[in-house]
């Protein structure tokens, strides 16, 4: 009689990660996305402007034209970059654990057992609460990389979901 069992999976039978039917978060969240790409864009692009009003040489002037040029590409980089992440930003809840799905360029799937959630909280920013919006951070036991921090919920969702798991971590205690 053997006193350990490791039988071996067949990883090819395992369900994947991409068949998992998940949530996208609210559409108003991109309009958020979108303001915080555009400011520090607008702040940039009027600091050059002032400067070239300011500057006496016409070389500096035709410098901060092409600085004003790569202001310009790199925020509409930013904006294409952003609206392609936002739409890997999904979600879902299951029996056992949640996952949720974020980033375009670094696409991670974050996978948290219910029994790993020490710590649950919802964030609302100013702007997130002049849209209806709110986060949901999840904290778990271990290593850090494990968090879950859902943004863009509508507030009735975040709720819901607080809700839910509170009960669950509740039941284990």
């Amino acid at each position: 009689m053997a006193l350990f069992s490791n039988i071996q999976v067949n990883v090819n039978a395992l369900p994947k990660a991409e068949d998992l039917d998940l949530n996208p978060i609210s559409p108003k969240y991109f309009y958020i996305l979108l303001l915080n790409i555009c400011i520090p864009f607008i702040v940039l692009t009027t600091a050059a402007l002032v400067l070239n009003f300011f500057a006496d040489d016409s070389n500096i002037q035709s410098v901060l034209w092409y600085g004003i040029a790569a202001i310009f590409i790199m925020f509409i980089i930013s904006i294409v970059l952003g609206y392609l992440g936002f739409k890997k930003r999904k979600y879902a809840i299951r029996e056992k654990d949640m996952t949720y799905s974020h980033g375009y360029i670094v696409h991670k799937i974050i996978t948290l057992p219910y029994n790993r959630i020490q710590h649950i909280e919802i964030a609302r920013s100013f702007l997130a609460r002049k849209f209806g919006l709110s986060t949901l951070k999840i904290y778990s036991a271990g290593q850090s990389g494990g968090d879950i921090s859902i943004k863009g919920l509508p507030r009735d969702v975040a709720d819901a979901q607080y809700d839910f798991l509170t009960k669950i971590i509740n039941e284990r205690v």
